[in-house]
């Protein structure tokens, strides 16, 4: 079997990745990767703090590698720390990345691109699936996850610190994708099938946070807001 690592996010779409693969016959998913934000301890963009991201990685029962981020860096410093680590798991014998991407054909060729330089080949277990039906599947296989980000741009205050679910499905507003495929939304997946038990925790406080957009943002003639006002739900381990 090829030996892989999932880069994984903490959320719904890397944890049906593993679920579709772990019974397979063609990669042995023997490691996650997480970027861990060390100004604030934090996953990158889900916000959710590390001491879950750790019990989380106990209870699947795989070894966790976590990549340092310090706080907001420039693209050319993001690919350098990325591409050292990467180096560091080719070394040990990875030959696999896997994704949960299922939709973005940029960031799935600049994921490509990337990581084929050094060596390392990509899988993306639900590309080009129905994010509708991908959604079904993850609560008819008993998933559960609480979304801990939203887009304030896409979605209200209210969508934020709720379960994912069918009435969460139901009330997306139109436009917003089922799986927030496009940035709308993030989750935390707290229970399911690839869980030995469930990561304990108590919902804390919803924030607004807005970011500064980059200077190469600033400068160009095409400036948008789409990604820098964000709704973020705490999670506090129990």
């Amino acid at each position: 079997m090829k030996k892989a690592y999932l880069n994984w996010s903490s959320g719904k779409d890397a944890a049906l990745s593993l679920y579709n693969l772990r019974d397979g016959k063609e990669y042995s998913v023997e490691k996650l990767v997480t970027t861990v934000n060390t100004k604030f301890n934090r996953i990158s963009m889900h916000g959710v703090r590390e001491e879950l991201l750790q019990m989380q990685a106990e209870s699947i029962g795989l070894p966790l590698h976590k990549i340092a981020l310090h706080g907001e860096i420039s693209m050319e410093d993001y690919n350098e720390i990325m591409q050292s680590e990467t180096q560091k798991l080719l070394n040990e014998g990875f030959t696999h990345s896997v994704f949960g991407d299922i939709l973005l054909e940029d960031l799935k060729a600049y994921r490509e691109k990337q990581l084929n330089e050094i060596g390392l080949d990509t899988v993306f277990p639900l590309w080009q699936e129905n994010t509708r039906r991908l959604m079904e599947e993850f609560i008819r296989l008993g998933f559960k996850a609480i979304v801990v980000c939203v887009n304030a741009n896409k979605l209200d205050k209210s969508f934020c610190g709720r379960e994912l679910d069918a009435s969460f499905l139901k009330d997306l507003p139109k436009g917003v994708d089922p799986c927030g495929e496009n940035g709308e939304f993030h989750t935390f997946v707290f229970n399911g099938p690839i869980f030995k038990a469930p990561i304990p925790f108590k919902i804390g406080e919803v924030v607004q946070k807005s970011y500064e957009p980059s200077k190469d943002e600033d400068d160009s003639s095409e400036k948008t807001s789409w990604d820098l006002n964000f709704w973020y739900c705490d999670l506090i381990p129990n």
